[in-house]
C-alpha cells in the first residue's frame, strides 16, 4: 500500500516559495502586475460581468478578455493604456494611473 504525498494549497506552496531569496526577487517584480490583476479581477466581479460580456462591451471577443487577464499574471504581454481603458469603462468604472514615490529602503 503506498502513501501518497499530502496536497498542498496554493497559499502553503507560495508560503514554502518566500523562503527562496531568488523566488523572493522575482515575485517582487511582478508585484504591480499582480495588483493590477487584482484590481481587474475584483472590478469584473463588482460588477456581475463575465469575460464574454466584458468582451462585448468592449467590442471584442471573449478569448480577448481572457489573454487580457491572464497575460498580467505571466508578464508576457503588456495591455495598452487604451485597452485599459475599454476594459475599466465596461466594468462600469475610470482608468486611474499614478506613479507613487518609493521609501528609501526600496532604492
Amino acid at each position: 500500500m503506498s502513501r501518497k504525498a499530502p496536497r498542498l494549497i496554493h497559499r502553503q506552496m507560495v508560503e514554502r516559495w518566500k523562503k527562496d531569496p531568488t523566488f523572493l526577487k522575482a515575485y517582487a517584480e511582478l508585484d504591480t502586475e499582480f495588483a493590477l490583476l487584482r484590481e481587474l479581477l475584483l472590478a469584473r466581479q463588482q460588477a456581475g460581468l463575465s469575460q464574454a460580456a466584458v468582451a462585448k462591451k468592449m467590442g471584442t471577443k471573449a478569448p480577448a478578455v481572457t489573454r487580457l487577464e491572464t497575460s498580467l499574471s505571466g508578464s508576457t504581454h503588456s495591455p495598452t493604456i487604451a485597452t485599459l481603458k475599454k476594459y475599466a469603462k465596461a466594468v462600469g468604472c475610470t482608468l486611474e494611473i499614478r506613479l507613487v514615490r518609493r521609501r528609501a529602503a526600496e532604492g
